[in-house]
């Protein structure tokens, strides 16, 4: 066990060190030489997983598709341009709301560049609202009834 581990860190460290991809292709050869090499049985893929977050990208690609994220775009640059002073404390509470609405993180990326405008307009460090911002919206994926995390 204590050598099946060893492969696995070994594996991880030098995916870590090639980056981007290559964390994957170490994982997979990680993976390959634990099943091969040393006769450990996989369990089977996690189908429900998968199958909710290909059905979350489709929601969120119709959304995009039909104009949604768009809107949602517009009534949140409307809502932070009429309070720019309060951009701290508006720009979690959108990005929650587009992630938990639409269960992928994804979406709230659409919003980001519109609160380092206005928070820049408004002479607050665009850092501030940018990274409670993405906070919020990684807590929303938890709460999300519709994202993959909830699976």
């Amino acid at each position: 066990m204590a050598l099946q581990l060893a492969f696995v860190l070994v594996a991880i460290i030098i995916g870590a060190r090639l980056g981007g991809i290559g964390l994957g292709v170490m994982g997979g050869i990680g993976l390959a030489i634990l099943t091969f090499g040393f006769g450990l049985q996989p369990t089977s893929p996690p189908i429900d997983v998968m199958l909710m977050i290909a059905a979350v990208i489709s929601a969120a690609s119709c959304m995009q598709a039909a104009g949604g994220l768009d809107y949602m775009v517009k009534l949140a640059e409307r809502l932070l341009r009429k309070n720019p002073s309060q951009v701290t404390i508006l720009s979690p509470i959108v990005t929650y709301l587009f992630t938990f609405v639409a269960g992928t993180r994804h979406v709230a990326y659409s919003v980001l560049p519109v609160i380092a405008e206005v928070a820049t307009e408004t002479k607050i460090r665009p850092e501030r609202p940018l990274g409670i911002a993405v906070i919020a919206s990684q807590q929303a994926i938890t709460a999300s009834p519709i994202s993959a995390a909830t699976v």
